[in-house]
C-alpha cells in the first residue's frame, strides 16, 4: 500500500476508485465500506484508495474555537488505522492536511482539485450522510451532478447497523467512554 500525505504528485496520479472518510479505528461499518470499494476497484480494473484527513477535521474546528472538548477522541492512531487500511486491501492512502486553506476549499473546488485533477476518480464511494467543503455545503447531490459532468460514478453506502445500532466512530467513542 503506498500512503501520501496530500495529493500524490503528477507522475503518481491514476484513476482509482476512491472512499472518502476519517477511517477512525476501521470499524465494521469502515469494513463494509471497504471491502465495497475494493470490490468495485477489481471490478473497473483501477486502484482502490481511501482519502482520510489529519488532524480530524472536527479537531481541527474545535482548536480553531479554542474548545478542545469539541474535539473526537481518537480511536486509533494514524499508524493503527493504516495498518487497517492495509489488511482490507487498500492500494493508495491519501492523508490530507486538514487546515485552514483545505476547510475554505468550496464544494466545486474540492471536486475540481481533488478529485478530478489530483486523483483521477472514476468512482467516489461515501457513506449516506456524506458533506464536504467550505461549512459542508457539499452534500451526495452536488457530488453526483459534477459525477455527471466529469465522468466519475458516485456510490453511497448505506448505515451499517447491528443489533438495531448505527455503527459509527462516534458510537465507538460512547462505548469506549463508557
Amino acid at each position: 500500500m503506498k500512503v501520501f500525505r496530500g495529493l500524490p504528485n503528477a507522475a503518481s496520479r491514476a484513476p482509482c476508485a476512491l472512499a472518502i472518510g476519517n477511517f477512525d479505528g476501521v470499524h465494521l461499518g469502515h469494513q463494509a465500506l471497504l471491502s465495497d470499494l475494493r470490490a468495485a476497484a477489481t471490478r473497473l480494473n483501477i486502484e482502490a484508495a481511501v482519502m482520510s484527513f489529519e488532524p480530524h477535521p472536527r479537531t481541527f474546528f474545535a482548536q480553531m474555537l479554542g474548545d478542545l472538548s469539541k474535539a473526537p477522541t481518537r480511536i486509533a492512531n494514524l499508524r493503527d488505522n493504516l495498518s487497517a487500511l492495509d489488511q482490507a486491501g487498500i492500494d493508495r492512502v491519501i492523508v490530507e492536511h486538514f487546515n485552514a486553506h483545505f476547510a475554505a476549499l468550496s464544494p466545486e473546488e474540492f471536486i475540481q482539485k481533488i478529485l478530478v485533477d489530483g486523483l483521477h476518480v472514476k468512482l467516489v464511494m461515501v457513506g449516506d450522510d456524506f458533506r464536504f467543503g467550505a461549512k459542508r455545503a457539499g452534500d451526495i447531490h452536488t457530488l453526483k451532478e459534477a459525477g455527471e459532468r466529469f465522468g466519475f460514478v458516485v456510490q453511497t453506502m448505506n448505515t451499517v447497523e447491528r443489533q438495531g445500532e448505527r455503527i459509527s466512530s462516534s458510537a465507538v467513542r460512547a462505548a469506549l467512554a463508557a
